[in-house]
């Protein structure tokens, strides 16, 4: 008895706490609704998983000593019972899911045609090789700069990102898991995440998809500002890119 009590109170307590422990704070919109599902999903499965193993230890600690096991017996109201509860638990796991995936933060099925629907908005394209990235903003007419990890995005806090993702070569793979971004980098083919980073920081990026020798060399980084900084940062880079395009001009002439 005082093991099955044991077992019980180990298992209560592991519900309570996973129950209120203080979800990490999200740092975009992407991440929020995936931080979400998996708290709608955490609240089916603990149910179930706390009621299979209830119902195991006490099959375990009751029938431990029965050497003389009977068959069970058919119970067509049990059955029909678990049969309804299993699809009504599929069904909400699947409706919640569709509503997670089909959202355009997480998965942007629009064309270029869609991008930066309002003013402020950004739009960054990701363009993968062997092995690294070209980060270009198409509406600035700049690239992004290099850091010390690969090229370094920087986005203003609280505007919608739109980033285009694709590949010059071989399959990769977008992947930003603390924004909650992923997206492979298909050949020949631009696929879109859209999100609002909703804190600042500076986030890890790298390539998901093993494409050869230098795949662990595949780093970037998004880098998440307030407005203000935000627009110094795209005044600066913009000046440099028209410098850089001025000197380009008068090495050309002089080469003429």
């Amino acid at each position: 008895m005082n093991a099955k009590r044991f077992a019980l109170a180990s298992l209560l307590s592991a519900a309570v706490m996973a129950l209120f422990a203080d979800p990490v704070a999200a740092q975009s919109t992407s991440a929020d609704l995936i931080g979400e599902l998996n708290i709608k999903l955490l609240y089916i499965a603990l149910p179930i998983t706390l009621l299979v193993e209830i119902i195991l230890i006490y099959a375990v600690l009751r029938f431990k000593d029965n050497d003389e096991p009977k068959p069970t017996r058919e119970n067509r109201r049990l059955e029909i019972t678990w049969t309804v509860a299993t699809a009504i638990i599929l069904l909400f796991v699947g409706v919640a899911s569709y509503g997670v995936m089909a959202d355009p933060a997480v998965t942007f099925t629009g064309g270029e045609d869609e991008i930066a629907p309002n003013e402020g908005d950004v739009y960054v394209q990701a363009e993968a090789y062997q092995w690294g990235w070209t980060m270009t903003y198409p509406e600035e007419d700049i690239t992004a700069p290099q850091g010390d990890n690969g090229p370094v995005i920087t986005v203003p806090e609280g505007q919608d990102l739109y980033i285009g993702v694709t590949s010059e070569d071989v399959i990769h793979g977008f992947h930003v898991p603390e924004l909650g971004l992923k997206m492979d980098a298909m050949p020949s083919q631009v696929q879109y995440l859209q999100t609002t980073p909703e804190e600042t920081g500076t986030y890890q990026g790298y390539c998901s998809e093993y494409c050869g020798l230098a795949h662990s060399q595949m780093y970037f980084s998004i880098e998440v500002v307030d407005q203000a900084e935000y627009d110094q940062w795209l005044d600066e880079q913009t000046a440099e890119e028209s410098e850089d395009a001025a000197d380009m001009n008068e090495t050309a002439n002089a080469t003429a």
